[in-house]
């Protein structure tokens, strides 16, 4: 599996998070942040401050412990002025105490810039099972998840998920469109891991032909856990061929990504 991991950026992280707008309750969260947007590099900015530089596309940064709180989150084309120039993204993040979140930036169902703090799932799974999170955060209709040829998630539309435990092993997995059985793609074995929070975020625009997917694991959720719950990020390993079905099935009607769009909007006010 290619990872790409952003070391500065972790490194910042808690600088960046120390001083919370208001708080929403005692307790830390573990925090990660997802670049879902292809094609631009950014910077990002929380409570005014920088907390990530050069971010490159596809990324997923480890999890950080940091207070719970709200944070005003806002996203720049990398190298910009936040003094003189206007956010592609700017949005108000929630962290509840004692979460573990990913926050991703991404195309919402009409292709236009948001952010979407995900809670992720760490509770305890039964002994021989793996959980899978598959999170629509492209610009495209919904479709369903199939597994062994009946539906597992089904209706799946931006900017939502859909969460399943299943036992461990491989499990035989497609792609419909929602409301239908004949695979799109697919099937392919899918290797379920025990223990294992497998998090699979499609993004990108079939359009510019840049959609994608990245991945994020969840360990130790197992009924005997054997190390706290954290994250790892990275782009899409030949080892999970289905996941290609999903982005082909999302690619169906992806639009506009936003490097198309902060170009246009840097056009208009020259």
């Amino acid at each position: 599996m290619r990872t790409i991991l952003a070391a500065t950026g972790a490194a910042l992280l808690p600088l960046a998070f120390a001083a919370p707008a208001a708080a929403s309750g005692s307790g830390d969260a573990q925090v990660a942040v997802f670049h879902g947007v292809p094609g631009l590099t950014v910077d990002v900015y929380a409570n005014g401050d920088v907390l990530l530089e050069d971010f490159e596309p596809g990324t997923i940064t480890d999890p950080l412990t940091l207070p719970a709180g709200s944070y005003d989150l806002a996203v720049y084309p990398a190298g910009a002025d936040p003094e003189a120039d206007d956010a592609a993204i700017e949005q108000t993040a929630e962290v509840p105490a004692g979460a573990n979140v990913t926050v991703a930036a991404h195309l919402d169902e009409s292709g236009a810039p948001v952010l979407t703090p995900f809670v992720n799932d760490t509770s305890e799974v039964a002994a021989g099972e793996g959980r899978l999170t598959v999170r629509h955060t492209a610009a495209a209709p919904a479709v369903d998840v199939l597994a062994g040829g009946d539906p597992v998630f089904t209706g799946l539309t931006n900017p939502n998920e859909e969460t399943a435990d299943l036992p461990a092993g491989t499990v035989e997995a497609a792609v419909a469109l929602a409301g239908t059985t004949d695979p799109v793609l697919g099937p392919a074995d899918v290797d379920v891991a025990e223990g294992v929070n497998t998090i699979v975020y499609a993004y990108g625009s079939a359009e510019e032909g840049t959609l994608d997917l990245a991945i994020q694991t969840i360990s130790g959720l197992g009924s005997s856990p054997s190390g706290v719950p954290s994250g790892t990020g990275g782009l899409v390993s030949d080892a999970f061929p289905w996941q290609l079905a999903v982005v082909g099935a999302l690619g169906a009607g992806a639009v506009v990504l936003l490097g198309g769009r902060a170009v246009a909007a840097r056009s208009a006010r020259d």
